[in-house]
């Protein structure tokens, strides 16, 4: 079996968010003796395109309302990944320094054309074709309707959806870019008034997947708008946890760590890293770590910081390290913190990689006080590194993390996103982290959760062959 995966990203192509990870490892861990995987994406004119060089395999115009536009379908020299992988090359639309941008209508729209209008042209075509979010949203659409595509009905098609918050919207003046079709069928374009590539997706998909069993159930009530459209296609629809590249996060072999360790040298490899970051960044190494790694945007409680992070700090039994980027105010608050919290807490504003897996290996504790989150990955990270995660109980957050409150648990919960309830939550974490044997033990035991690609690949496997191949 051969599936193709269609996505805007794909680590470490291009990566804005989680969408990334996810197709960088997906493939890797479907590819078998009996299965085979590939990802095609957009070309864009960033780090890893500069550092690598490509061959053409095949060039083309794709029409895209009457106007043509010359692309080349590039592949590596090189065999750089554990899993075939070709990109689009628009020069006009999509060879940008950035992944989106307010233009990206016309851009996604080329991409998904061109890379059907190649496929059109295999000798052997794929037997599934599995797209990623809004930005190849039309995908399915264009391949159950536009008459170009005819000979790809009998495909299943799989729209994943990694976050509902962000749809694609765009003006019905616009239609005529979608390759020509049955206008008596236009309506499963539409959502409210405006064509929604998301919204169509899910009308036209053979199946529609989210990345944790949780969300799935959450975006019946809360879609952005696209919860009645969800319920009416719920027959179709599933949650698959994602997992994390066990060989990327092994905290046993992970170049970028001060100190490796394994379960049985967690609590000497964890110190290593932890005095590390305390050295570097002025922090009391005797006080429990809490960190942040991430976003600096609503989606992610991050708003809140200042004030919980005063809170806490106040109190003087924690130190608080936090490394990210987003809302202009929120990254001013929390760098206006430094100079009142010498010795307790510090904050990196922007990214740093090396830095990232340093912080997952050294921290005592992370926060993930998320108001929206699909499925999260940093979790993962943290219980592969042995660092206790610290939530909001949604999505796969809620999946992925028990309360040491509960039977079998190792994780800090909370129910809201309030001050208060983040504030109690890190105040959990300090009582936890002074009872040193149980934080000692727990810290071990949660090397041992096992949330590789392994088990997700075999769910999204099981779901392919569970389709039927019926006549359209």
């Amino acid at each position: 079996m051969n599936v193709v995966h269609i996505s805007a990203e794909c680590y470490p192509v291009a990566k804005v968010g989680g969408l990334a990870d996810v197709v960088g490892a997906l493939p890797k861990y479907q590819n078998s003796a009996t299965f085979s995987s590939q990802v095609i994406m957009p070309f864009y004119n960033n780090t890893f395109t500069k550092a690598n060089t490509f061959n053409t395999v095949y060039e083309s115009q794709l029409d895209l309302g009457g106007i043509s536009y010359p692309f080349k379908i590039l592949s590596l020299k090189e065999t750089l990944l554990d899993f075939d992988i070709f990109f689009v090359h628009v020069p006009e639309l999509l060879f940008k320094e950035y992944v989106y941008s307010n233009d990206d209508t016309e851009r996604f729209l080329a991409f998904q054309i061109a890379a059907l209008d190649w496929m059109l042209t295999w000798n052997t075509y794929p037997d599934y074709i599995h797209c990623h979010d809004h930005h190849t949203g039309l995908t399915p659409f264009m391949l159950q309707e536009s008459f170009k595509y005819e000979s790809f009905r009998k495909i299943p098609n799989i729209l994943t959806i990694h976050n509902a918050q962000y749809q694609g919207w765009f003006s019905h003046k616009k239609v005529n870019l979608i390759p020509a079709f049955n206008f008596d069928n236009a309506g499963l374009l539409d959502w409210d008034g405006s064509v929604n590539p998301l919204a169509a997706s899910i009308k036209c998909a053979w199946r529609v997947t989210t990345v944790s069993p949780s969300y799935m159930e959450e975006l019946k009530t809360d879609a952005n708008g696209l919860e009645d459209l969800l319920n009416h296609e719920s027959a179709k629809c599933s949650g698959i946890l994602n997992g994390i590249d066990w060989n990327v996060w092994n905290p046993e072999t992970d170049n970028y760590l001060i100190a490796n360790y394994n379960v049985k040298t967690v609590i000497s490899g964890k110190k290593a890293n932890k005095k590390h970051l305390c050295d570097s960044f002025n922090l009391d190494f005797n006080k429990p770590l809490f960190a942040f790694i991430g976003r600096l945007v609503g989606e992610k409680g991050s708003d809140l910081f200042p004030e919980t992070f005063k809170d806490t700090l106040e109190k003087g039994e924690a130190t608080i390290l936090l490394l990210g980027s987003g809302h202009d105010e929120t990254e001013m608050q929390l760098e206006g913190l430094k100079d009142n919290y010498k010795g307790s807490y510090n904050a990196f504003i922007g990214y740093d990689e090396a830095l990232s897996h340093i912080i997952y290996a050294g921290a005592d504790f992370l926060l993930m006080p998320s108001r929206v989150e699909p499925c999260g990955l940093n979790q993962m990270y943290a219980l592969r590194y042995g660092t206790i995660p610290i939530v909001r109980s949604i999505g796969g957050l809620k999946d992925t993390v028990i309360d040491i409150s509960e039977k079998n648990g190792f994780g800090i919960c909370h129910t809201d996103v309030t001050v208060s309830d983040i504030t109690n939550a890190i105040d959990r974490g300090v009582s936890l982290y002074k009872n040193k044997n149980t934080y000692k033990k727990l810290s071990a035991q949660i090397m041992g959760i096992n949330h590789s690609w392994d088990a997700s690949a075999k769910e999204y496997i099981k779901l392919y062959k569970s389709i039927k191949l019926e006549k359209i």
